[in-house]
């Protein structure tokens, strides 16, 4: 099976809406702070009844791993703080319910557990990794070359070569390039990127032209999606063929991520649909989750499924070209789910990218981080 951008799919929770397709009212602005009304949100109904499903999780482990992952967003903002220049990165072991984070040196240590983290020793920093990975980045990447990344559980940077490929000449090539640069670990893959589209099938899409895609989150104004789905100024239409608005920018490959205006009769809600298989999720902000925690997506092919945070700042090697700066996760994804949402507890993460497998044998699907579109285009999300 090879990675695929999902081009047929995802709609995600901050759909947007028409009255007659819905009747949902229309929702106002919220102007209270979105972390401190996230922080006492009770788990949504929808969200545990998925990861008791997909992490094998019951209805108080998925309640209480809610609740740890949501300390540990601010825990680790108050540890990188700390850190400084000695930090090496960070993820969240769901066992101990607790941030762990890397550092470089043991003199603060002290500082940083005082935040309430957990402190590991590791040989390189956060900073010198991106360094590695940015001239890794520049690179020409062979069609052997699946994936690369910072990861800071191993303190090095990760290329994911596919196994048939690995003793190609341009894929060592490219290997021993990347690793004159500093610390870089080559892994084996049995998969390999690709992009495909699909034609119009039933569900509740939205159109351009002959693609089907779905929309990611409601943004003040339009909604957020996948780029691969819509060139600039590439006309909209919605579930039942009406006219939405159009692609207002659009960037793929080196990024994978868009934004549609809004108009017509439509208008934007704070919120992830369930499709009837579990209740509507709604949206309070955009805090980002750490590397383990866990992570639910919102597709019209899947519907819901979840998983886990297992990298971020992964540069995705796609047939078309290199898509960077994404987050790769162990939630199973479909064609059709390209532009979705993905939430971890009420906080927007990202709309989906690509992957490979299916919901059936399981896979991996990669997203373009929410904040990371909303400060390129100089939007503000829609939340509850």
């Amino acid at each position: 099976m090879r990675r695929t951008t999902l081009l047929r799919t995802a709609v995600s929770a901050a759909l947007l809406v028409s009255a007659a397709a819905v009747g949902l009212p229309q929702a106002t602005a919220d102007d209270a702070p979105v972390t401190a009304r996230a922080a006492h949100a009770p788990a949504s109904p929808a969200l545990v009844e998925a990861m008791r499903r997909d992490l094998g999780l019951t209805e108080e482990q998925a309640t209480a791993r809610i609740a740890d992952e949501t300390a540990a967003r601010g825990v680790e903002r108050a540890a990188r703080r700390v850190a400084g220049s000695s930090y090496g990165g960070s993820w969240f072991d769901a066992r101990s319910g607790r941030i762990v984070v890397a550092l470089t040196e043991a003199a603060s240590r002290g500082a940083v557990e005082a935040t309430g983290a957990r402190v590991t020793l590791v040989e390189h920093s956060q900073r010198q990794l991106d360094a590695v990975k940015a001239r890794v980045d520049a690179l020409d990447a062979p069609a052997g070359v699946a994936s690369w990344r910072v990861d800071p559980k191993a303190s090095s940077v990760v290329v994911d070569v596919v196994s048939a490929h690995e003793a190609d000449n341009d894929v060592r090539a490219f290997v021993s390039r990347a690793r004159a640069f500093g610390p870089v670990t080559v892994r084996k893959t049995g998969q390999a990127p690709t992009t495909f589209a699909a034609g119009t099938v039933g569900g509740d899409p939205y159109y351009t032209g002959n693609v089907r895609c779905s929309i990611g989150f409601s943004v003040y104004g339009g909604f957020i999606t996948a780029g691969h789905c819509g060139r600039p100024s590439a006309g909209v239409s919605g579930w039942d063929r009406s006219y939405i608005g159009n692609f207002q920018g659009s960037s793929f490959p080196d990024n994978d991520y868009a934004w549609v205006n809004v108009g017509s009769g439509w208008w934007t809600v704070p919120v992830v649909l369930g499709w009837g298989t579990v209740s509507d999720q709604l949206v309070r902000g955009s805090a980002e989750a750490p590397i383990g925690a866990s992570i639910c997506r919102s597709g019209s092919t899947s519907h819901w499924h979840c998983g886990n945070v297992l990298a971020k700042n992964e540069t995705v090697n796609y047939s078309q070209g290199a898509v960077h700066q994404m987050t790769k996760t162990s939630v199973c994804a479909e064609p059709g789910d390209s532009g979705g949402s993905f939430i971890s507890g009420d906080q927007a993460q990202g709309v989906t990218s690509g992957g490979w497998g299916n919901c059936g044998s399981g896979g991996e699907t990669w997203y373009q981080p929410v904040n990371e579109i909303l400060n390129r285009y100089g939007l503000r999300l829609h939340t509850a």
